[in-house]
């Protein structure tokens, strides 16, 4: 299921259907633990962090994380919806890129794009690894397809 919030709902999609259903949380999981990332910042809408989507698979995983504070993720929000109306703005990048900034001075390894979107705004990072979860997703489906 290639996008994040609706993980929410990833038991019950399992269950309804009778396919194999990949999750891109655990398909993300296992790529930081195989590449030995131990602490890594999220980037995701609200839904997906009130939700501790990533941060639940973290520790189910022994992986430290770091979020934005309150104030950083309601910028995410007007972020991800200027991206999802078609918007990409300067000013959004600039903004996205100061909140991944501060992820260094939490001493993370890398930062995960952790809603499909956010690709559009900041693909790399002068410092840290920045990893987008949608081809982290779309590459652990290919090599499911050629099983």
């Amino acid at each position: 299921m290639p996008c994040n919030s609706l993980h929410v709902y990833i038991k019950e999609i399992r269950k309804a259907v009778n396919i194999p259903v990949l999750s891109i949380i655990e398909e993300t999981v296992k790529f930081l633990k195989n590449n030995n990332f131990n602490k890594v910042g999220i980037v995701s809408t609200s839904a997906t962090i009130e939700n501790k989507l990533y941060e639940t698979a973290f520790d189910k995983n022994n992986i430290k994380y770091a979020t934005p504070d309150a104030f950083q993720q309601a910028k995410m929000g007007k972020f991800i919806l200027n991206l999802v109306t078609g918007q990409q703005k300067n000013r959004d990048r600039e903004d996205l890129i100061k909140i991944i900034n501060d992820f260094e001075k939490e001493n993370v390894d890398c930062v995960a794009l952790a809603c499909t979107d956010l690709q559009l705004l900041i693909p790399k990072h002068p410092r840290l690894k920045i990893f987008d979860t949608m081809k982290i997703f779309s590459d652990a489906t290919v090599e499911e397809i050629l099983r």
